[in-house]
């Protein structure tokens, strides 16, 4: 095997090896996300989101088609949703969202759920009056 054929070998390997990952990056997640503060940047909401039975922090990022969505516009803080998107150095960017009950997440968000509403109940509804 000549010098050429070897390095040639090598490039074609790294361009397929490249052209998985990107497949494979862009492939929606499904996860589970809570509004964990009240949203000033609607494309920017903080939340806590499980992935695969993991709660994390992170930043749900909207696309201009989420932005103008009606469940999007009306988000509050403790909103329960699933959503669909990819991970990226960010945050998650949300390709769908539904909004769903709050029994319906991941156990291990049920409870950061339960208590965000007492605490939003307690500190938020009193002044509403």
């Amino acid at each position: 095997m000549t010098h050429t054929a070897t390095i040639a070998g090598v490039v074609l390997m790294g361009v397929i090896l490249l052209g998985h990952g990107s497949v494979q990056a862009q492939e929606d997640q499904l996860v589970y996300a809570v509004v964990s503060e009240a949203p000033k940047d609607k494309t920017r909401i903080s939340a806590k989101i499980a992935i695969d039975g993991t709660v994390m922090d992170t930043k749900l990022l909207a696309s201009e088609a989420i932005v103008g969505n009606l469940i999007w516009k009306k988000l509050e803080i403790c909103h329960a949703m699933r959503l669909e998107g990819q991970r990226s150095g960010e945050g998650f960017r949300v390709t769908t969202v539904r909004v769903v009950d709050g029994s319906m997440l991941p156990m291990a968000l049920q409870g950061f759920a339960g208590d965000c509403l007492l605490k939003k109940a307690l500190e938020i509804a009193p002044l509403v009056d």
